[in-house]
């Protein structure tokens, strides 16, 4: 996928970016990780890989400008984080940990790219499989998981424990495999088209 052109861009996760993580995990999870927990992943757990998003900036006289005058005065320009997301790397599984977008940026593709990003890292990884944990409730998610090809492998018990909700554990075919890849191509270009015309509206 071509990503310098995406309404979006995703890049790691900074320690800078911990702040406004911390508001979507506030405003996405009745149980939210803490700044301290984000901390360690980023500093601490070589097996961690963590991502944001944010809305693309649109380049011209003006935003150059205000960006160079940010750099001279030691201030950043970067657009808010929108979304945030991360695996671990263990043993040739691509765990997913979490995924969030903040409320109003959600159905406008920021948790679908950010998917997207992680199946392609973790496929540069030489990962095989990537699996995750998601609420049973919560079927907005499980349809997003089905339609990149994660599938249903087994079910944990009271595995959130602020509710007693069960997890579905859901599970890809490998990931280098002619199969996957070939279907996984057709959904990056879909979603490369629908981000792409989405930017060439905007004001």
């Amino acid at each position: 996928m071509n990503y310098t052109n995406l309404l979006y861009v995703v890049e790691p996760m900074r320690l800078r970016d911990i702040g406004e993580v911390m508001e979507i995990e506030h405003d996405s999870f009745p149980s939210p990780w803490s700044a301290r927990a984000y901390r360690h992943e980023l500093l601490d757990n070589a097996l961690s890989h963590y991502f944001v998003a944010r809305r693309r900036r649109m380049e011209g006289p003006e935003s150059s400008l205000l960006a160079r005058i940010g750099r001279t005065l030691g201030v950043g320009t970067r657009s808010p984080v929108l979304g945030h997301a991360g695996f671990w790397l263990m043993a040739g599984e691509a765990h997913i940990s979490t995924i969030a977008v903040q409320p109003d940026w959600r159905r406008r593709g920021v948790g679908e790219l950010l998917l997207v990003a992680m199946l392609d890292r973790a496929t540069e990884l030489e990962a095989d499989v990537a699996t995750l944990e998601v609420r049973a409730s919560n079927s907005t998610a499980q349809n997003l998981y089905r339609k990149y090809g994660f599938r249903r492998v087994g079910l944990q018990r009271r595995y959130y424990r602020d509710r007693n909700e069960d997890a579905l554990t859901m599970s890809t075919k490998r990931l280098t495999s002619a199969s996957f890849q070939s279907y996984f191509q057709q959904l990056k270009q879909a979603l490369q088209e629908k981000l792409t015309q989405s930017l060439d509206k905007m004001p």
